[in-house]
């Protein structure tokens, strides 16, 4: 019986075997008619976006089971994950202007606004005193280059959904002293889930072919920077660090405690990766975490995790630190591993349902899961003010408060605030759009005292309230509230019938 166990299962290998290689020789046959379907730039751009999806598509056809085994998941050890205030001990040269001119400041800006009701790149959105997220980033920059007389450029790395907008929006900062580059991600064709092939007709991007496109995750920074020539241009300027974050978020700035400690180390000793992370909160549970895995660090994200160990991985107890994306790496590293097809990070399988109702997948990878192909590589745990992301209106409400002061492009917590800690604040369906956002304030109002507000329903604020503690407001279906200027609500309930009860 063993005997005609092991031919059973050899004959299904087999069978694998061989489904696996039709799939993948009918998708190659695929591409190639998409790309015989044009000509010149526009063809030589997606058989370069092509091959790089051929070989994720490979590795997707050869996946077996979960990535990891959660048996040999390990926490980190302590020499692998540094306190910052470790680095910060070390303190700085007399001069920080050598590491300056040798780095280079990359900002993920290939998302939408929609999730906030925007139209365009998120990267313009208004978030503090009519500045953009963009122009946030151009001041932090600007206003390093002018402090140390340094010329650290900055790469935003654009989706095909935000390249254009943003190409006609950095115009404006012609005579600002940062030079931007961009470059774009890779634009890579969706998968009908059922036959495993392209949904795509051809490779335009009108009417129903705008869904047949999707930009790859953000793990994809390595084989566009390098298929763009810029990384090679930056090496060949003496550039050697990237610091990577996603523009959305305000506390990621240039840290030079950690670029001195990049810098520092001895040359055949370099550390190629740093991840910086932060402790975990009971808000941040789905965020992915560092592990210690096969003798290499390795970032480990919620959709890696077999379902019976979903609770253990939320759990804030046994993985304390969790990914800010803000990520410091090396160009040569980058160069070298991109050559050598040495990444190898975790697809992320994405489904999707189109407009019409057809089922499809895309294939993403994480920008950060490529830290166990590099040398050296640390994670240092900072301080939750370098993790200030604006995903909602809730977090815009609290960028745009009286809780942050903003100098030279940078938002620091207001030291009138007497503990460090951010509010919880989670505002209900009406203010998800920043337009209606906006209209239900008349200014923001004094949050300095504030720990936890929830709002829910048609409520509006008049001028100059302040909250303090936990405020609660709840309008009930049909009715409105309207929180009158001057208002100070501490640790108050607000319910539809306008009874303010103490909390």
């Amino acid at each position: 019986m063993p005997l005609l166990d092991d031919l059973c299962k050899k004959g299904m290998a087999e069978f694998q075997e061989k489904l696996r290689l039709q799939h993948e020789t009918s998708m190659h046959a695929e591409l190639e008619k998409l790309l015989n379907t044009s000509k010149g730039t526009e063809r030589e751009i997606s058989r370069k976006d092509f091959d790089g999806f051929k070989k994720l598509f490979h590795r997707f056809l050869q996946a077996k089971g979960p990535s990891v085994n959660w048996e040999k998941i390990n926490k980190p050890p302590e020499d692998l994950i540094l306190p910052y205030e470790k680095i910060k001990d070390q303190g700085l040269p007399d001069s920080v202007a050598a590491s300056l001119n040798k780095l280079v400041v990359v900002k993920l800006n290939g998302g939408l606004g929609t999730s906030m009701g925007c139209k365009g790149p998120k990267s313009v959105i208004s978030v503090r005193n009519e500045n953009t997220f963009l122009d946030l980033t151009v001041h932090q920059i600007e206003h390093l280059n002018k402090t140390f007389n340094v010329e650290v450029p900055l790469v935003l790395m654009n989706s095909f959904n935000t390249d254009e907008d943003t190409k006609k929006i950095l115009q404006k900062y012609t005579h600002h002293r940062v030079n931007i580059h961009t470059f774009n991600q890779s634009r890579y064709p969706r998968i009908n889930k059922e036959s495993l092939l392209p949904v795509a007709k051809d490779l335009g991007m009108q009417g129903e072919q705008a869904d047949a496109w999707y930009p790859p995750g953000h793990g994809d920074i390595y084989a566009s920077f390098y298929n763009s020539g810029l990384l090679d241009k930056l090496i060949a300027e003496g550039k050697e660090y990237i610091f990577v974050s996603n523009i959305d978020n305000l506390g990621a700035t240039v840290d030079l405690f950690i670029l001195n400690h990049l810098m520092s180390q001895p040359k055949d000793k370099r550390c190629e990766f740093i991840m910086e992370v932060t402790d975990k909160t009971r808000a941040d549970v789905k965020g992915g975490t560092l592990i210690h895995y096969d003798d290499k660090l390795r970032l480990l994200e919620i959709a890696q995790v077999p379902k019976a160990h979903v609770d253990e991985f939320k759990s804030v107890t046994k993985f304390k630190i969790f990914n800010t994306n803000n990520l410091w790496i090396s160009l040569s590293a980058i160069k070298r591993l991109h050559e050598q097809n040495s990444m190898d990070m975790e697809i992320i399988v994405n489904p999707k349902t189109l407009d019409g109702g057809l089922n499809v997948i895309q294939l993403e990878t994480a920008v950060g899961a490529a830290i166990k192909a590099f040398d050296n590589a640390l994670g240092v745990n900072v301080p939750r003010s370098r993790f200030l992301p604006v995903k909602t209106s809730s977090d815009l409400l609290l960028v745009m408060s009286n809780l942050y002061s903003l100098d030279a492009g940078s938002l620091t917590m207001s030291k009138k605030r007497e503990f460090p800690s951010t509010p919880h604040v989670k505002l209900g369906s009406s203010f998800t759009k920043v337009q209606d956002y906006l209209t239900r304030f008349e200014n923001i109002p004094d949050m300095l005292e504030l720990d936890h507000l929830t709002v829910s329903g048609d409520v509006t604020f008049g001028k100059n309230v302040s909250l303090k503690g936990t405020v609660i407001i709840i309008a009930n279906h049909g009715d409105r509230i309207d929180i009158p200027a001057g208002a100070v609500l501490e640790n108050k309930i607000v319910s539809g019938n306008l009874r303010i009860l103490d909390h």
